[in-house]
Formats: structure tokens, sequence, C-alpha cells
């Protein structure tokens, strides 16, 4: 193994005539393997050869001449080993091109051209993998490769002359180039070069997350109890620009937490920015199941049905929140809020009677974070987002060990961008149906696809994600809005429950109630459902419940895609729909445009398509 450190400049070498025709090849490996093989082979192919420490040791044991390092720098290894490559005889041989300015200055010398330079670097992952946990800073700083890094990034920016190797699998391509041709192709060379620049970020990589969790936890990393699943350990989250963006002040986040918690921050800070008003997400594995904005308050009804009417007048960003979660009080069982702006002490007390996960805001009143604080014994997730904090322009994702890379979707989603083109006979849409289609669309830019959702009164109360067929989404969240709104019918806002009944029992009960599917129970079903009443509700008939969504025609929908058919238009008519906003381009739009004609709807054609995965 070697490692170097800057290097000292030694008496310099007498001049020596400069061979024009003879190859030169360094080589300082960490992996040994197939050594001798590439060691004879470029001998037999009239290359002189230089090595380091460890490895010209090796190769003289084979039988092979090899000069040391220090044959050509002069200067002795120093510091045990540390110091060995990093001087200009070495770097000056791999950096210097054919060019009269770089000749003139390598005869002045008295120094050789290089023209392969063959390394890899102390295995550092090896390391960490074989020791874990128990790996010591010391353990570490033994294994950061100083001089090696140098060697590859000098060769790899030289490529254009010097052939760079740091995989042994590589050996034979090289030696049988150069055995062909008389040296490798400018082809190989670049390939090679790629290799090296890659290996060398990968090792800095490697090392760098070592030293951040040694010196940076809870500043630029932190550590998590598991990845996506108990048995994926370790897990991190960490952040190469400076400090994580967060703050945690209860709790520990886990990676799904984070997973949450960093896109519904997204969505409800691009909420606030399109419609200027404050904004809260509840989230369940990466899809909102719910999501609003403070543009109405509660009436009556809509306070029953989001179980805060004991609670009087609602602040902005309480009303923002009670309409996110009661969107769909089934998905958001165990949830991960992210609110826009501060969580004031209101909301924490909404907040603290349901079952939830954590939390994400820009701040926290005095009288908020103690509430908070509270919740599941004192391991309630609470985290402080910075407002200020951009993410980088490129996002990196890996998938079954690839890399995939993009820019960011930081596409600020308006009225203006998206409503541009209606492409209906009836182009009458009031405000409050452009800011519902806008609330639902910036939705989907954080649900994962395909998704479809429909909002009404600045909240969405069906979303439908993750279905590889639109109208499975288009149906889906229909019928949660269908279920929403029926949770508003007069029977159900007059149920009697018995005393103690839990609220999440209560959202059970109520769904089972207008989903129909208490019709379907089991006797054991029925009787546990029945024991919440203190008077069992009737249930509602199929024309009671057609009666009472057709009240309601001014539901908006958004889809992350176009309508391929019409069937999705009958499907969210039967909702309550009469205002669309969709991209364009299915080859069956005029088909589709002339179904919601009939129904006398609005359709706006945007060019934005917002898949998300």
């Amino acid at each position: 193994f070697f490692s170097h450190f800057p290097s000292i400049m030694a008496e310099r070498p007498a001049k020596v005539a400069k061979t024009e025709s003879k190859k030169v090849a360094l080589i300082s490996v960490a992996d040994k393997t197939d050594l001798e093989a590439l060691a004879r082979g470029l001998h037999a192919l009239g290359v002189d050869l230089i090595a380091s420490g460890g490895t010209a040791t090796k190769i003289r044991g084979y039988g092979l001449p090899v000069k040391d390092v220090a044959d050509i720098t002069k200067a002795p290894e120093m510091l045990g080993g540390r110091v060995k490559t990093l001087h200009p005889a070495v770097h000056g041989g791999i950096l210097a091109r054919h060019i009269p300015s770089d000749e003139t200055d390598m005869s002045n010398r008295g120094y050789d051209f290089i023209d392969f330079v063959i390394c890899n670097l102390y295995q550092f992952k090896k390391l960490l993998k074989a020791k874990g946990d128990a790996v010591t800073i010391k353990d570490a700083v033994e294994e950061v490769d100083i001089g090696g890094v140098t060697l590859l990034r000098a060769a790899a920016k030289n490529h254009e002359r010097v052939t760079v190797i740091v995989d042994p699998g590589d050996y034979a391509r090289v030696l049988e180039e150069v055995k062909k041709n008389g040296a490798t192709s400018p082809t190989l060379r670049n390939e090679l070069a790629v290799k090296a620049f890659t290996h060398t970020a990968d090792y800095d990589t490697s090392i760098s997350g070592f030293f951040r969790k040694q010196y940076s936890e809870g500043d630029s990393v932190r550590t998590l109890r598991y990845g996506m699943n108990p048995h994926q350990k370790p897990a991190c989250v960490f952040n190469t620009d400076g400090k994580l963006p967060f703050e945690v002040l209860s709790g520990s986040p886990g990676f799904i937490n984070l997973l949450d918690a960093l896109n519904a921050w997204g969505l409800v800070t691009d909420l606030k920015k399109a419609l200027n008003s404050p904004a809260a997400a509840s989230f369940k594995h990466v899809s909102p199941a719910g999501a609003a904005v403070a543009l109405h308050e509660l009436n009556d009804d809509e306070k029953k049905v989001c179980m805060v009417d004991d609670l009087g007048t609602l602040s902005p960003i309480a009303t923002a929140y009670a309409r996110a979660r009661g969107a769909d009080r089934m998905s958001s069982f165990g949830d991960f809020i992210a609110l826009s702006d501060e969580c004031d002490e209101q909301t924490a007390r909404i907040i603290s009677r349901e079952v939830s996960d954590g939390i994400i805001a820009p701040s926290y009143s005095a009288a908020a974070l103690p509430i908070l604080a509270k919740k599941k014994d004192g391991k309630y997730c609470v985290l402080k987002m910075d407002p200020n904090f951009t993410p980088t322009e490129m996002e990196l994702r890996q998938v079954y060990g690839l890399n995939l890379l993009q820019p960011q979707n930081n596409l600020q989603l308006t009225e203006q961008l998206l409503m541009g083109n209606c492409v209906t006979k009836n182009k009458d849409a009031p405000a409050s149906a452009k800011a519902d289609m806008l609330l639902a669309t910036i939705a989907l830019k954080y649900t994962q696809s395909n998704s479809v959702c429909y909002a009404h009164r600045g909240q969405i109360v069906g979303l439908g994600a993750g279905q590889q067929s639109r109208i499975h989404c288009t149906r889906l969240a229909g019928e949660k809005a269908d279920n929403w709104r029926l949770r508003h019918h007069p029977n159900v806002l007059a149920f009697q429950w018995k005393k103690g009944v839990r609220r999440a029992n209560k959202s059970n009960a109520v769904d089972l109630f207008v989903s129909g599917e208490i019709a379907f129970a089991t006797d054991a079903e029925r009787k546990d459902w029945e024991s919440f009443f203190e008077v069992v509700p009737k249930m509602l008939t199929q024309q009671e419940k057609t009666d009472f969504l057709n009240k309601t025609r001014d539901v908006a929908l958004s889809s992350d895609a176009f309508f391929p058919f019409s069937d999705n238009i009958h499907r969210s008519r039967r909702s309550g729909v009469g205002y669309i906003l969709a991209p364009g381009g299915s080859t069956n739009d005029a088909a589709v445009v002339a179904t919601a004609d009939e129904y006398g709807m609005v359709i706006y054609h945007s060019t934005t398509r917002l898949f998300h995965h």
C-alpha cells in the first residue's frame, strides 16, 4: 500500500538524454490482481517499468527489471512511505505534452515522459465493510491515499497522451492494443480516463462519507435507524453542500419520514407561492393523502367533517391543516404533516388529537412546540425546516446500482402557465375553480404517477395515485371524492356516537357507511361497527346518495397527463366535476372535449406533463 503527502524538492538530477522511442510505465497498485501478467506483458513490449514500494518488490519477485520511484526522483521515500511519488520527475513525466515548451522543460530537467500509469487506491471501502462501526479514525486516516489519487488525476487529465489504468480487468486490452499497434488508441485512452476519474470520485465519496459521520453528525449528516425497511442498515441523510436544511426538535426521523417530509415541504411551498395562502399537506408513503390552502373558512358542516367543530374560529394555518387532514381521514392515519407557515398553538392542538408520525414546518410558536413534543411519549418527530433552502439544480437517484440524473422538477405552476388554452365551448371558469385546478395540479407534481386529483373549496377531496391505468386513477379519486362529499350528508353529520369512541374508529365507521362497504360486512364486522353508535344509523339508499351528490357540480379536476378516452370525463362528472385541467396531446383529444361539451364542462389543455416517481 502507498500514500503520499506534499513532496519535498530533491536536488535537481543531472540532465540525461531523452529517448524518444522508449515507453515508460509507472505502476503503484494496492490491488495486485494480475500484476505479474501486466508486468511481464509490458516488459515483453519493451516498456521500462517504474514502481513504488511494495509494487516494486512484487515485480522484482517475478524476476523482472524495475526501477524504484526514488531512482527517478533522486529522493528516497520518507515518513514511513507516506511520501513517495509527489515529485516533478513523476508528475512532469505524466503531465508533459508533446509540444515544444513542455519538451524543452523535460529536456532541461532530464526527465522522461511517462506513457502508462497503472494505479489503484487503498481499499477504503473494503476497510469499512470489513470492520463497520469498529473502524477508528486512526484506521481510516492510514487508508487515505494521497499520491495515488494525484497520479490518477494527472494521468487522466493528460489522457490525450497517457494511458491510465485503474482496473486489472483492463490489463489484457491495453497489452493487446500496444502489441498490435505500438500504442493504445485514443478511444481506449478516453474510456480509461473516465474510469480513473470515476474511481477517484468514488474513493473520495467513501472518505468524505466516513469523516462526515465522524465530525458532522447532526450538522451535515444524520444517522437513521434504518432505511426503507428494518433490515436495510446502515442508513443516513446527508448534505454535501453544507448543513442539513432541517433541525430535529423532537423525536427521530426515519427514512420514509424524510421522504414524506421533504416531498410534503415542496408541495406546501409551491402551494403558498402559487395561491398566496397558508398551505398544509398530509403525506403518506410519498403521496399526499390531503393538501389544502386557507382560501375558504370552514363552514359548520365542514368543521364537523374535519372533527374541529369544538375549536371555534380557526387560524389560517389551522384551517389549512384541518382541511388537509379532513380530505381523506382514513389515508391520513399516521401521516407526516407539512405546514408552509409557523405552527401555532391551535394547529398543534388539532395535531395532538390525531394519529400522526411527524411534522415539518418553518417554525413553531412557544406554545405549540411543547404540545407536539409530548406526542408519542416524546417520540413525535418535529422538524424545523429552513425556508430559504433551495435544492440543487440536478437530482440524482440510484436504482438497482445505476445512477439516474435529471434536473429538479422546479417548474413553478401558475394560472398563466397552465390555463391559457380553454378547449371547450363553455369557457366560464370562476376564480375559485381556477384556484382549485391549480391546487390539484400542484398536488399531482408531488404524487406518484399515474395520478388524478379532485379539489373543491381549497382542498383535495379525492386523489387517485400510482395506478397504471388513468381511468383507474379517475375512478379511485372519484370514489374518494364521493365519500368525502357523503360525509357531509345530514344523516352522517347527525350520527349519535357512544361516549368514548375514538376518532380513528369514528373515521373508519363513517367510511364503511358512506362507501357502502358495511352492507357486505360479516356478522362479526357488522356487530363491531354497530357497537360505536347509541342509535345505529339507517343506510342511505343509492338514490339518496345520487341525489345528494348531484347537488355539487363545481368540483375541479387535474390529471398529470392527457385523458386518452372519454370514460374519464363520464366518471368524473358523476362526482360533480365541472372544471378540468389536463395536458393535451392525445390522438383522441377531440372526442374527449366533445364529451365534456355534452355536459357543459370546462377543460383547459396545458402543455405540462407532471409525472412523478
